[in-house]
């Protein structure tokens, strides 16, 4: 009998795990490296400025100051704290997302606009016609519409005031005050403005502006502008900035301010990102996992069975397919599946986040109603529609300001101080509810009449100026006809069935004019 030798199995050495150490760790706690400092000097397109000119990088007055604020950073560079640049806030307005924050806002600015008006006793309706047909043909409204549209892409926007041959480089240098200047009656004569345009900022360089003295009127504020090497003086090139920076990033901004592009960039970044990802995860939502042998018998040279096999499965996959395994070989199928149940709340909270940080509703922004039973997007219209007022107060009033005396100047000769303008209210009631109102004021009327509080002349000079009156301009010279003594339906005062306290002693609205006919 053969004795066989029975061999003892060789003790496996154990596999090495996975070492960590303090050196992959303290990797894994780096940062990515931001290579944008928030304190660098602005780059404009070659010719903006001048050759032999000194840029803002060459100044000494402030590049100590530049040197000291990067210094001083120590925490990483966040999202939206340094400035893109134009050539990449060029390129991001193609980008419908910030493109329509900007159009919005620049639309809303601009929807309902101006109303002229006189603050005097003196009729000034046919200087106010002459003055509101010059506007119209200067384009007042699309230059101011443009003007902010180009803060809103860029940080600041420019309105170019054509008072002179610009290419009269020693006369674009000197200022024309801002319009109730004795400078401005001097400069600006009639005939003198012939066109208004804007002018994109990258086109535009800062000069001239004091950085040694923060009680100067010029304190980081640019007295002159390079336009592709042309020096221009501030007054004749308005500046529009909507959202100030600090001092300090002034000159890194090249004197602009925070574009809205910038500060909805994150929240875009984000957006851009979840649409993808909801995209990808409904695009292959379902995986088919296919558990078989791929040992030696399945992996030949080249792998053809098993890629043979993958491909046959791929192109019969159907949801009223059948799958056949190898019960021999032992396989398993199984679907794994990504809920989708939530992936459109996860959207649409990452889409509605650009409409917060713009502050447009997203009604406006999206076009997308609120849901729900008494749902409505009123009260945030309303908050809108006063912060955009408020907006046009702070962005556009001193500017329209001044070119609307340099108009006056310019037709005229001269800057009538009784014509002013406000901006008209953008909220606009329902017909329904302007009825209720008339109603409910016409109510009011009779009672104070009734009272003796006002006569019927004075509700009359009520109506003829009221703009939201139908009766507006009435003429208060012409006195109305006199009721019929009984008006059908009627009660006469003392009769039975009369209202409490109407009596006849009681004066009513005609009762005067009954009296006099």
């Amino acid at each position: 009998m053969v004795e066989r030798a029975v061999r003892t199995p060789r003790a496996r050495k154990p596999r090495a795990g996975l070492r960590i150490t303090d050196l992959m760790l303290a990797r894994a706690r780096q940062k990515p490296a931001v290579a944008s400092a928030p304190f660098a000097p602005p780059q404009h397109p070659p010719g903006v400025l001048p050759k032999g000119e000194r840029g803002i990088a060459q100044d000494e007055a402030f590049t100590e100051a530049f040197t000291w604020a990067n210094a001083a950073i120590t925490s990483a560079y966040a999202e939206g704290q340094a400035w893109l640049g134009y050539a990449e806030l060029s390129l991001l307005a193609q980008r419908a997302e910030y493109r329509v924050i900007s159009e919005e806002i620049a639309s809303e600015m601009t929807r309902e606009w101006i109303e002229l008006k006189s603050i005097g006793d003196d009729d000034k309706t046919d200087k106010i016609k002459a003055l509101e047909d010059a506007i119209d043909r200067l384009k007042v409204r699309k230059i101011f519409h443009k003007a902010c549209e180009h803060d809103g892409f860029y940080g600041r926007g420019h309105i170019y005031i054509e008072a002179c041959d610009r290419d009269d480089h020693n006369e674009l240098k000197t200022p024309i005050g801002d319009g109730h200047e004795a400078l401005s009656q001097i400069k600006i004569n009639k005939g003198t403005i012939k066109a208004l345009r804007n002018i994109e900022p990258q086109w535009v360089y800062p000069t001239g502006y004091d950085s040694t003295d923060p009680l100067s009127p010029n304190w980081y504020r640019p007295e002159n502008w390079f336009v592709m090497g042309k020096e221009v003086h501030r007054s004749r090139l308005l500046t529009i900035v909507g959202r100030e920076v600090p001092d300090l990033l002034k000159p890194a901004y090249s004197f602009g301010g925070l574009s809205m592009t910038q500060m909805v960039k994150p929240y875009v970044d984000n957006w851009l990102r979840t649409r993808q990802s909801v995209a990808d995860i409904i695009h292959a939502f379902s995986v088919f996992v296919l558990t078989t042998n791929v040992g030696a018998g399945t992996l030949q040279p080249g792998g053809e069975d098993l890629f043979r096999r993958i491909d046959l499965f791929n192109l019969c996959r159907d949801n009223r397919g059948l799958m056949v395994l190898n019960a021999e070989e032992k396989e398993e199928f199984q679907n794994v599946a990504a809920p989708l149940g939530t992936l459109d709340q996860l959207q649409a909270q990452s889409q509605e986040h650009m409409a917060a940080v713009s502050r447009i509703p997203i009604v406006k922004l999206l076009g997308i109603q609120p849901a729900g039973l008494n749902a409505s997007s009123e009260g945030e219209l309303k908050a809108f529609y006063d912060w955009i007022a408020a907006f046009q107060e702070a962005l556009f009033r001193d500017p329209l300001t001044t070119v609307i005396d340099f108009i006056q100047l310019s037709e005229f000769g001269e800057i009538d101080p009784e014509i002013t303008f406000e901006f008209k209210p953008l909220y606009q009631m329902e017909a329904d509810t302007e009825a209720e109102i008339a109603a409910k004021e016409a109510q009011t009327d009779e009672i104070y009449f009734n009272i003796g509080a006002v006569s019927d002349i004075e509700i009359r000079k009520r109506l003829a100026n009221d703009p939201a009156s139908p009766y507006q301009g009435l003429d208060l010279d012409e006195t109305p006809p006199p009721p019929p003594p009984e008006m059908p339906g009627a009660e006469q005062p003392g009769a039975p069935g009369a209202p409490p306290g109407n009596t006849v002693d009681k004066p009513t609205l005609y009762q005067g004019r009954l009296e006099a006919a």
